[in-house]
């Protein structure tokens, strides 16, 4: 069967997440479990109804765009970086965000559904988006059927082990604290489950490089670097307004 027009589609939801930007987030959902996002329904699927029954499951399925790399096209192979990014695999047997239609398929935890007139939000735990993610559908997560304990994963049978213990400083631990408080969520543990993924390209994986490290979360910069006894994360630097 042949298409002569594009298919287009419509984002039903965006997300609001502690990611500001693609380095750093896991490379998997449920890696970071600390991690809160926000799903929040666009008209006109802002309505009670289009959630009901939802409450009844635990997981969700989130189908969206890669919209921090859609403008970079699509490429037939990558470099997984599971692999080490040194061998190059086709796309179709990677989830590399490079894909003909930049469109990802996630599975989120759903903490809770929250209806206040047309503001409809799904909590949701785990969830590996960018901030301001588009979101294009949501599916019940069904254990019976979407869970395949036999399953071969080909390259990547089973999670990554943490490299490193992280450590953190006097100030970067007091920063946590403060928030923690701010942003109604464990703030240390989420930064402990991300640095222990070691965001780092592939290639610099067990390095001891001399430099600095960051990442935008919240509304801070996260900075760490790597030593012979672990990741130590130095400061919870604020960023400017403007920034």
């Amino acid at each position: 069967m042949h298409f002569s027009n594009a298919i287009s589609f419509s984002p039903i939801a965006t997300i609001t997440s502690p990611y500001k930007e693609k380095f750093g987030i896991p490379r998997q959902p449920g890696l970071v479990t600390a991690a809160r996002s926000t799903l929040t329904l666009l008209p006109p699927y802002n309505l009670p109804e289009t959630v009901r029954g939802l409450e009844g499951f635990s997981h969700v399925w989130l189908i969206f765009v890669f919209h921090g790399t859609q403008a970079q096209g699509w490429k037939p192979t990558v470099r997984p970086p599971r692999l080490g990014g040194n061998a190059r695999l086709g796309v179709f047997a990677t989830r590399s965000t490079f894909r003909p239609n930049p469109i990802g398929l996630t599975v989120a935890e759903l903490c809770g559904i929250q209806v206040s007139g047309s503001n409809i939000t799904l909590e949701l735990a785990g969830a590996d988006l960018l901030d301001g993610t588009p979101i294009l559908d949501i599916k019940p997560y069904l254990p019976y059927a979407d869970a395949l304990p036999q399953a071969r994963a080909g390259f990547a049978p089973d999670a990554p082990l943490a490299p490193q213990p992280v450590v953190f400083s006097t100030q970067a631990a007091q920063q946590c604290a403060q928030k923690q408080a701010q942003w109604h969520t464990d703030v240390r543990v989420l930064i402990e489950q991300i640095l222990s993924q070691d965001p780092r390209p592939s290639y610099q994986h067990g390095q001891m490089v001399d430099r600095v490290y960051a990442m935008r979360l919240y509304d801070f910069d996260l900075r760490w670097h790597y030593t012979v006894a672990g990741i130590e994360v130095l400061e919870l630097a604020d960023l400017k307004p403007d920034t």
